[in-house]
């Protein structure tokens, strides 16, 4: 079988063409969309689970001599922490997020990996390991789709965004399709071609128009915005060759997460000391605190999770004029439920797209403690990311030389009015739709997919 498979950095989507029909398969229960976390007992038993997903005994061969440190200390953290062979070691998904908010400490918890492709300065046993998380949800989900479909998925076209990083783009493209590629193979896909994620988003827009017209798509992901302009309707939908039609295509990494993190760190970051006062009277360091909550940003949690931390935190309780505050920050590095933070923030913000007001709960923390977001609160605190999303708009319409007829957006953080607001101050006044928000680019992808392989 074909697929779309659109590798998400909030949540994961796989579509086939049913029928004539493009449709989402069931990848958690009935849910369509799998949460883009990975949680493990122990970080090696990741190499593990990979070798032993992978098919074909040469294939199987060859990754146990790459991984041999990775799985011999596997076998032993087996032995050690009393773990049976039929045991399960690895949750995906909301199972994931289950197993984390029960034992933060315990385990190896992941989310958003997507967000880590295309990093520099990474040592080659980094990039084996990000090659190991991504393919270890790519096994998962193809055997998730292959289980709903009753059929072996051979041929898939992933979705890409226009740079996964935003510091020599170039390179970080080439590192970030390799890992995706080498993990997408031994996942078992046969075939594999990439798409931009803004014009998958559009060719899935494009099926249901019924007049041409000049879109500036939008794609507001979890770790990147993408833009495209691209020339669309009943003309141009069943051309194979669309380099003409593909007037211009932006993209930089921030994304909903980038949102996520700002309002941690302006909403709820206060409550652990940040913002306030030492003893000198001298404002608290702040760079501590955007480390815990910097969760995209491999070197920043490593930061955080270092010995050294640890010491800085413990010299600025001596310092603090409320001690207090630094002991709740603390409990809150050891439990490591910095990860669980920024949740709470993302679940503020999806809130606040319907209410104007959102109470954070953060008893998992302490009891009764938490902070009241107002709308436009937010919408000061995530001023910085919005006006870089509002910039690669402008940029693509610069680039095309012409004004789109309609905005289409997609991409969970795309339905927030904030957005919406700071979007038609910055364009004008140009119509804007709203696409699925979640399911768009796998349906793009899919599309294409089927014009691609057949």
């Amino acid at each position: 079988m074909i697929c779309g498979f659109d590798y998400g950095t909030s949540n994961c989507a796989l579509g086939t063409v049913q029928d004539s029909k493009v449709c989402l398969v069931a990848l958690e229960g009935e849910h369509a969309f799998l949460p883009s976390t990975l949680y493990a007992l122990n970080r090696d038993l990741i190499t593990e689970a990979v070798g032993r997903g992978v098919t074909g005994l040469e294939a199987r061969q060859n990754f146990a001599q790459l991984r041999q440190n990775a799985l011999t200390r596997a076998k032993r953290a087996r032995y050690e922490e009393d773990i049976a062979d039929e045991d399960q070691t690895v949750f995906f998904g909301r199972a994931a997020f289950e197993e984390y908010f029960q034992w933060p400490e315990e385990g190896y918890f992941v989310k958003s990996p997507k967000s880590f492709l295309g990093g520099t300065g990474l040592r080659a046993e980094h990039i084996h390991f990000f090659e190991d998380i991504v393919t270890l949800m790519m096994q998962n989900i193809k055997k998730r789709a292959e289980h709903s479909l009753g059929a072996e998925i051979t041929h898939t076209v992933i979705g890409r965004p226009v740079n996964f990083q935003g510091l020599d783009a170039d390179a970080s493209n080439r590192q970030a399709l390799d890992i995706l590629t080498t993990a997408g193979k031994r996942a078992g896909f046969k075939e594999i071609e990439f798409l931009y994620e803004p014009i998958a988003a559009g060719l899935d827009f494009e099926t249901k128009m019924v007049d041409n017209k000049t879109v500036l798509v939008v794609d507001i992901g979890g770790g990147t915005t993408d833009c495209a302009m691209v020339r669309m309707g009943p003309d141009y939908v069943s051309k194979d060759d669309r380099g003409a039609d593909f007037l211009a295509h932006t993209g930089e990494r921030v994304g909903g997460n980038d949102l996520d993190i700002q309002i941690a760190g302006k909403h709820l970051m206060p409550l652990f000391g940040m913002d306030s006062l030492l003893k000198t009277g001298l404002p608290m360091p702040t760079q501590m605190y955007w480390n815990a909550i910097t969760t995209n940003d491999v070197s920043a949690i490593a930061t955080f999770n270092s010995l050294e931390t640890k010491n800085h935190i413990g010299q600025m309780r001596l310092d603090a004029a409320e001690p207090t505050l630094i002991d709740r920050f603390l409990r809150m590095r050891e439990e490591k439920h910095n990860y669980h933070i920024v949740r709470s923030a993302e679940e503020a913000k999806i809130a606040l797209s319907e209410t104007h007001t959102h109470r954070v709960d953060l008893a998992y923390i302490e009891a009764a403690l938490g902070a009241d977001i107002h709308r436009d609160a937010l919408s000061v605190s995530i001023a910085s990311p919005l006006e870089k999303m509002l910039n690669l708009m402008s940029l693509a319409i610069e680039q095309a030389g012409e004004q789109p007829d309609l905005i289409y957006m997609t991409g969970g953080s795309a339905k927030s009015p904030v957005i919406r607001a700071a979007i038609q101050q910055r364009i004008g006044d140009i119509p804007v739709l709203d696409g699925d928000h979640f399911g768009s680019v796998a349906a793009g992808l899919t599309v294409w997919s089927e014009r691609l392989f057949k």
